[in-house]
């Protein structure tokens, strides 16, 4: 079953780079919480206290289903839940598309004081539907156009205040003030509910519109597609979804497997990656990446890897002890860029490990903001090995990827994200 492991998290944890924007939930709360979990069709939660984050996503209550999105009725059913005003600008940890936290986002932005007044005494179930009852083949992806987000209120509390209303109605009628039953139903309506007259518990639906995205729908999906991009670009991360996709003869687009070394030449000779190798050679994130490359190759050592990787004296050293095939993909770039200044006969392929080359790259300067933060996680998926944008652009793979280290790899890790360097 596919979740974030929470063992082996302390080094994170402690170093703040560990889901350490959630929200703390208890007592009322998790009544609250379990209502709008049944509302939704999912099972309720047996523990009494947890966290959530912005879209109300627990990793406690994923823990306990063993299901890291619990949130989900399949693939095309995507729910949230806001339980608290404090969710308002906090990380969504686990999104299902890359455009869940821009949506969260519009809720707070539109509904922002009603949410402050409703979660009061009350808890939001929210429907994202984009139309599509069930994910059926890959072209599915292609029909997501417009999300329309939906609100629904534990104890149909609207529903109440509309009933409250109506009473009150009837008692300012004729003389129904004297009526004792109407009297009866006013006090336990106002004892169970509150006051509800002046309460806007209205939630309009809203209209979200996507363009590019990515999605965990079908293994996970990249689309891109807009004004950016010359053509539509479909990336499938799952081989056999992608062996599914390619038989379709009616997309005019172009789909990869993101393993795929035609992808990359896509991106660049459609301007939506670039790569200027005699310029990343003296940038930090290069020696970043060099770094990271290094560590793969070293084993048994008589160091912690993290002094090897800090101390130029020991770097040297264990990289002069490296076979010669190591000591290429290690050192391939500057070697590349050195025979380049002597002939133009060199391809870069042919001396620099496709790793790093893949690493190096960044999204084109002339995509938009948001396109840019799209690309970016789709270049740390294709290559991780630059691990502070790996951290920044993936939590969530981040994370798993993390409990394979080496201990004082992490270590190192750690200190790379937390300066910054």
């Amino acid at each position: 079953m596919e979740r974030i492991e929470h063992r082996n998290m302390q080094k994170l944890k402690a170093a703040n780079l560990y889901l350490s924007e959630l929200i703390p939930i208890s007592g009322k709360l998790v009544e609250r919480y379990n209502l709008c979990l049944e509302k939704l069709g999912i099972k309720p939660t047996k523990l009494t206290e947890f966290s959530i984050d912005g879209i109300g996503w627990s990793p406690e209550v994923a823990e306990e289903k063993k299901q890291l999105n619990y949130l989900s009725n399949g693939e095309a059913n995507q729910h949230g839940i806001i339980i608290s005003p404090l969710q308002k600008g906090k990380p969504v940890y686990t999104p299902f598309h890359t455009f869940d936290r821009e949506m969260m986002k519009e809720v707070f932005k539109t509904h922002g004081s009603k949410i402050n007044d409703i979660t009061r005494d009350c808890a939001i179930c929210v429907d994202f539907d984009q139309g599509i009852d069930v994910f059926i083949e890959p072209m599915d992806i292609l029909r997501y156009d417009k999300v329309t987000i939906k609100f629904d209120l534990i104890n149909n509390l609207d529903e109440k205040q509309k009933e409250q209303l109506q009473l009150i109605e009837r008692f300012n009628s004729d003389n129904n003030f004297i009526d004792v039953q109407l009297h009866s139903e006013l006090l336990e309506s106002a004892k169970k509910y509150g006051d509800l007259r002046n309460r806007d518990l209205l939630l309009e639906p809203i209209k979200f519109s996507t363009d590019s995205f990515y999605t965990k729908a079908f293994g996970g999906v990249y689309l891109l597609r807009g004004e950016d991009f010359i053509s539509d670009i479909l990336v499938f991360e799952d081989d056999t979804w992608y062996k599914e996709a390619i038989k379709n003869t009616i997309y005019e687009g172009y789909m990869f497997h993101i393993s795929q070394p035609e992808l990359m030449d896509k991106l660049r000779s459609h301007d939506i990656i670039e790569a200027h190798l005699s310029v990343e050679v003296t940038t930090p994130r290069y020696q970043r990446i060099k770094k990271a490359l290094f560590a793969r190759f070293l084993e048994n050592t008589e160091h912690p890897i993290k002094a090897i990787l800090d101390d130029t004296m020991l770097f040297k050293s264990y990289l002069n002890k490296l076979d010669v095939a190591h000591l290429k993909k290690v050192n391939g770039l500057e070697m590349y860029l050195e025979r380049l200044e002597r002939s133009n006969e060199y391809k870069v392929e042919d001396l620099v490990d496709i790793d790093m080359y893949n690493a190096l790259h960044k999204p084109h300067s002339s995509l938009t903001a948001n396109h840019q933060d799209l690309i970016w996680q789709l270049l740390v998926n294709v290559s991780s090995l630059d691990v502070l944008y790996f951290y920044w652009y993936d939590k969530e793979q981040f994370y798993k990827t993390y409990q394979t280290w080496d201990e004082s790899f992490k270590d190192w890790v750690i200190e790379v994200i937390r300066n910054n360097i």
